[in-house]
């Protein structure tokens, strides 16, 4: 999907020819040129090494692009900020601390004048959101994995960001678990007010198009170029098993499989 730009605040998150590279190593991300509108949901898809997580770093401003710009609201990223909050996929809590205080850490950033009592109350609504309320003065060692997740995705909303980059936050997750967790990241998307804007890291096609309002595919042939901007044309809110079987979403994850062979193919010719 080609999306057209009226203004510099036409969109929230703009990504203007941006190339990265390790020193003097080939180029990890060539010349990508994304822009993501406010409270929108962006599926971020690609083989491994084809740059997708170096992306999200460099949106995170946890690196700085070798060429071009990267900007939020007009404003250029240059670092890390409380207006962009990331999930990881190794769940990255402290683990001296309880879930509950992993979450007040977040609070205590979005609303730095509450008392501690207030900010631990908070933190553990934010748990009760996601269904750990019952297990909020547990550390992370005592929790499942998906459990772990779920708190990191606590602690994430609890920052208040507008903005929420997601780093395969369910890739190392059973199918039941991650469809649950997928579901429940849909639901407090759905619900939050304004929307927060999501630039979500995946390999998994299908994940792909039931999270995201359209899917940004990155080659694998040319490492790190944008190979297609590709639109989900399937109504909110979607129920899995439905969309699973319709003849739109077949459709769309097979163009969107051929084009990733594509790229492939196109690579081994070149060799």
């Amino acid at each position: 999907m080609t999306l057209a730009l009226d203004s510099a605040d036409a969109f929230g998150l703009r990504i203007d020819d941006v190339s990265f590279a390790y020193s003097d190593d080939e180029p990890v991300l060539r010349r990508v040129v994304l822009s993501v509108p406010e409270g929108r949901f962006l599926s971020l898809l690609g083989p491994s090494g084809s740059g997708k997580s170096t992306l999200l770093r460099l949106i995170a401003g946890l690196e700085k692009p070798t060429r071009g710009r990267i900007a939020w609201k007009g404003v250029d990223i240059v670092g890390p900020g409380i207006d962009r909050a990331v999930v990881f996929q190794n769940y990255s809590l402290f683990p001296w601390y309880t879930a509950q205080m992993n979450v007040a850490l977040a609070v205590a950033k979005a609303h730095p004048d509450l008392t501690r009592a207030q900010r631990l109350e908070l933190a553990r609504d934010y748990l009760a959101r996601v269904g750990l309320g019952e297990v909020a003065a547990k550390f992370p060692f005592q929790l499942s994995g998906g459990m772990q997740q779920r708190a990191a995705i606590a602690r994430a909303l609890a920052l208040e960001a507008p903005v929420l980059l997601m780093d395969e936050p369910f890739g190392a997750l059973d199918p039941v678990n991650r469809g649950r967790l997928q579901d429940l990241l849909l639901d407090a998307w759905n619900s939050s007010a304004p929307r927060r804007t999501i630039v979500f890291v995946t390999h998994d096609i299908d994940e792909a198009i039931y999270l995201g309002d359209w899917v940004a595919v990155l080659g694998a042939s040319q490492k790190g170029h944008l190979l297609a901007e590709i639109e989900v044309p399937l109504t909110r809110p979607r129920q899995r098993a439905e969309l699973f079987a319709s003849s739109e979403f077949r459709q769309l994850r097979e163009d969107i499989a051929e084009r990733l062979d594509a790229d492939v193919l196109s690579g081994l010719t070149t060799i």
